[in-house]
C-alpha cells in the first residue's frame, strides 16, 4: 500500500490499520497525535481505524521541555 505520510509518499506500507502502521515505523502511540485524511483519530480507534491505498496522514509527535 501507498501512503502520503507528513507529505512524503511512502510505499510498500504492509499495515492495514493505523495501529499497525504506527509500530511498523516505531513510533509510541500514547506520544503522538494522528490526522487521517484531514480528520484527528482518536486513539481508542487506532486499532480499528483502516488505512487505504493513498490515504493522506499527518502524524505529529509530542515533544516536552522548558
Amino acid at each position: 500500500m501507498t501512503l502520503k505520510i507528513n507529505g512524503e509518499i511512502k510505499e510498500n506500507i504492509q499495515a492495514t490499520t493505523l495501529q499497525e502502521l504506527l509500530e511498523e515505523l516505531g513510533i509510541t502511540p500514547g506520544r503522538v497525535a494522528v490526522e487521517v485524511n484531514m480528520q484527528v483519530i482518536k486513539k481508542s480507534e487506532y486499532a480499528s481505524l483502516s488505512l487505504h491505498d493513498m490515504d493522506a496522514l499527518e502524524i505529529v509527535n509530542f515533544v516536552g521541555g522548558g
